[in-house]
């Protein structure tokens, strides 16, 4: 048997059982050591304002339409940051005891089939706890370095830093995502970083890191272009990753680019964007937005950047901050017994937390 989470409603949450089947030939089981919580995608499903919860979305015309939701209540399996150890395996893809990272879902265990479930073993030498950023949150924020890079490069992209290297970034919002790409640019040998949030509790996790931070309510955007210039009338950032779901950091991240520059919206937006004035800044130093979801990766790159390959970029990220990232981005481990309780507090706006992770209550109790 498995623990699964379920969000049975708005605010609702619950652990349910669900009958775990049989290990095929050819398949493997994980018990989930760590689970890590989504702050953005996740709580919208237990604030009920997610997107596929009110419309119809057409995968093949790409549109969301008027008609029957494409998810309804209860919503189970939500969930890309599962991090476990292989307790029965009956394929040589996958041993036991191996450690792995997997995208299945809140749940203490899951059987799977390597020919459609997709794995990345986790190094020894890594902390279990970071492997939850490897199979996916981890390759998100590595995707908006290589939108940067295929930005000035095209199909030439050797490097993931190649859009960031001797640039000077800027990266809106300083949650996970916001953190995790910060500490990519960082790696990736930009000229400087800077992070700019409203919350001086998440400015201070962001100057652990080692990135500059600047405070959203102070308007950045006059202080780095005084700050940073190239030419006559050509001030700002030379990119700007923009990671937080508000429409107000959008029209602050447009605000913050140099002329011709180039956004990169790794956000996930729930509600209308009327502070997007887009004959303002946007039209007036002619800029893009670039959305980089892990969904896609740019034109021409696929074959050479592949989800692997983003998943051991996101590796060696983690080998070189990660003690910086375990110390001061999560910040709440709990049993996943407190799950319901910690989603709905999250939710509701009761408990803060940067990075939430669900731990196996086994190994709470010390195992």
């Amino acid at each position: 048997m498995s623990n699964l989470l379920s969000i049975e409603g708005p605010g609702e949450v619950r652990l349910v059982e669900e009958k775990l089947p049989e290990v095929p030939k050819g398949g493997f089981m994980v018990a989930t050591t760590h689970s890590g919580v989504s702050a953005g995608t996740e709580l919208t499903y237990v604030k009920g304002t997610n997107p596929y919860l009110s419309a119809a979305w057409d995968p093949a015309l790409g549109l969301f339409m008027e008609g029957t939701p494409s998810v309804t209540y209860p919503v189970r399996g939500i969930g890309y940051m599962q991090a476990g150890l292989v307790v029965e395996s009956r394929t040589p893809a996958v041993r036991e005891g191996a450690r792995v990272a997997m995208c299945y879902g809140h749940r203490t265990a899951y059987v799977a089939d390597p020919m459609t479930d997709r794995f990345v073993e986790l190094p020894g030498d890594l902390d279990p706890l970071l492997g939850v950023y490897v199979a996916h949150m981890g390759p998100i924020c590595a995707n908006g370095l290589l939108h940067a890079a295929h930005d000035l490069h095209g199909p030439a992209v050797r490097h993931l830093g190649d859009g960031v290297r001797g640039r000077r970034v800027v990266v809106v919002g300083a949650g996970v995502v916001g953190l995790l790409t910060a500490c990519f640019a960082m790696s990736g040998d930009a000229a400087e970083v800077v992070v700019v949030d409203e919350t001086p509790a998440r400015l201070a996790v962001a100057a652990a890191l080692g990135a500059n931070v600047l405070a959203a309510d102070d308007d950045p955007a006059v202080t780095l272009k005084r700050r940073w210039r190239h030419g006559v009338q050509d001030r700002g950032a030379d990119v700007v990753f923009q990671c937080r779901g508000q429409p107000r950091a959008l029209a602050l991240g447009l605000r913050l680019l140099r002329p011709q520059g180039t956004l990169v919206d790794l956000a996930f937006y729930t509600r209308g964007a009327d502070e997007v004035r887009l004959g303002e800044e946007f039209h007036h130093n002619g800029l893009t937005v670039r959305c980089a979801q892990i969904g896609r990766v740019p034109r021409g790159l696929a074959h050479a950047w592949d989800r692997e390959r983003l998943s051991y970029e996101t590796i060696a990220l983690l080998r070189e901050h990660g003690g910086r990232l375990r110390r001061h981005v999560i910040t709440d481990v709990v049993g996943f017994s407190e799950a319901p309780e910690l989603l709905t507090a999250l939710a509701a706006g009761r408990r803060q937390a940067v990075q939430a992770v669900l731990r196996d209550d086994v190994e709470d109790e010390g195992r």
